[in-house]
């Protein structure tokens, strides 16, 4: 594959070229999917075929970030095409603000039918679903969809009484009972130390149970304007929860272990990746099949088709799990993009943030960003016409942020060990020393060089304080 490198950014908000025909947008969004768990990496062992059919005709960013590694604020970054500290949801705590401008909104005010499924997270406090799913959908700028609850909100919210189509499909087939107990004896054990399998059978699997909403949706799509369809799994999300038929999916493969862990046995590493593969294997498998439903439509070579996540998982790594930290496997995701006029097996280093999606599909459906928004569009490297996207990216959330010109990362605010809250970036500055990581000679950021190198923790603090807006 051919290789380019980030270096000068592209203008935003500059004016598009509108194809003659606007392309469909499928877009495939796993939640907390690191970047390296694919068989795009093929150290790992990860199996994820149709992924690498789509790199095989599409262009691989293999310097991927999420604007923020948190569901809700990364989610309302890229419907908003904003970067976190205008994104307007700082944490889980907030709803995403209606008066402000969704990428969605304008593709339906342009002639497309803008269908999502899933979870969107964007009212991620309150839980206000709806058992038909449909509240707050057109608020968001959506035609058409179906919005359910993540994994541990569907079990706060909706084990007593349905909340959401989800818990609702649950309830009406009997089984919310023992998904309940299931979750129970997870969160007693350790929701990643518990890799069981789940007693539900295939079709109530929730990411299952999500792809089926995602094909039913396109085999209902208007076929006389271009549509849009985001499809939000559920997984690899904990519990690390599996069916019965995905068990069997990695049982002989033997995981390299997470970096510096002691927490459990290396047998017990073992297990948890195993399941951890298996999820987005099956995630993989049902992209297929949404692939499968668009080329049955005859419409797969004008659709435009990104996979991506909205934040990654530290897996052990450090001694730590999940997100909300500055670590890569947190803040980096796989990013992948593939359709009309788009270069084929091509592997680039421009930086790129999902949170660049929003002008990207603005730009294929023929629409200028918003001045408002700080998303770029991608389309100039995804059709060769660039190598270079973002000289600088950033990526935060309370109380740190993080700039990165694609070797060289410094992360400003964090005071190193598990997630903390506290006082917004710049205050919590005065508390932490800065940390400066080579992450392409050290990807696990293990040694920090700011000491040694004032002069680039001085170069990159400027940057992330022009990118935030901090004198």
């Amino acid at each position: 594959m051919a290789t380019s490198t980030a270096a000068a950014a592209a203008a935003c908000g500059s004016e598009p070229s509108a194809p003659e025909a606007p392309p469909n947008i499928l877009l495939v969004v796993p939640d907390q999917l690191r970047p390296d768990w694919t068989s795009l990496n093929p150290a790992i062992g990860v199996r994820t075929p149709h992924l690498e059919a789509l790199a095989a005709r599409g262009v691989n960013f293999v310097s991927g970030y999420c604007a923020s590694p948190l569901c809700a604020p990364s989610r309302a970054c890229l419907a908003g095409g904003r970067e976190y500290d205008r994104c307007g949801v700082p944490d889980n705590s907030l709803n995403y603000p209606l008066d402000q401008t969704t990428y969605y909104t304008l593709l339906r005010q342009a002639g497309y039918h803008v269908m999502g499924c899933g979870k969107f997270d964007l009212h991620k406090p309150e839980p206000s679903w709806g058992v038909e799913g449909q509240h707050l959908l057109s608020e968001w700028g959506f035609s058409a969809g179906i919005d359910s609850a993540g994994k541990w909100d569907a079990i706060r919210w909706g084990m007593d009484d349905p909340c959401d189509p989800y818990t609702a499909h649950l309830h009406a087939t009997g089984r919310a009972e023992a998904h309940l107990d299931d979750f129970g004896k997870r969160r007693e054990i350790g929701t990643f130390a518990a890799t069981f399998p789940t007693p539900l059978p295939e079709e109530s699997y929730c990411d299952n149970w999500i792809a089926a909403q995602g094909v039913r949706l396109l085999r209902e799509a208007p076929r006389d304007q271009p549509w849009h369809l985001a499809v939000n799994f559920a997984g690899p999300h904990e519990p690390v929860d599996i069916t019965t038929s995905m068990d069997s999916l990695y049982r002989d493969v033997d995981f390299p272990q997470p970096f510096k862990n002691t927490e459990f046995t290396p047998k017990k590493h073992v297990e948890i990746r195993r399941n951890y593969a298996a999820m987005i294997e099956n995630i993989d498998e049902w992209m297929g099949r949404l692939l499968a439903e668009v080329e049955a439509r005859g419409e797969l070579e004008n659709t435009l088709v990104v996979f991506t996540s909205d934040h990654g998982e530290m897996l052990g790594d450090h001694d730590l799990w999940m997100k909300r930290l500055p670590h890569q496997a947190s803040v980096g995701v796989p990013l992948v993009v593939a359709g009309p006029g788009v270069q084929s097996g091509v592997g680039t280093a421009a930086l790129a943030s999902v949170m660049d999606l929003a002008a990207t599909f603005l730009d294929y459906a023929g629409l200028a960003t918003p001045p408002e928004m700080d998303s770029r569009s991608l389309r100039p490297v995804l059709e060769g016409k660039s190598g270079d996207h973002r000289e600088f990216l950033l990526s935060g959330l309370d109380p740190w942020r993080c700039v990165t010109d694609g070797r060289l990362k410094l992360v400003r605010g964090y005071p190193g060990g598990k997630a903390q809250s506290g006082p917004a970036y710049p205050e919590s500055d005065s508390a932490a020393p800065p940390l400066l990581f080579d992450v392409l000679e050290d990807p696990f950021e293990n040694r920090n060089l700011a000491d040694s190198a004032p002069n680039d923790v001085k170069r990159l603090t400027a940057e992330l304080h022009r990118l935030i807006g901090v004198a």
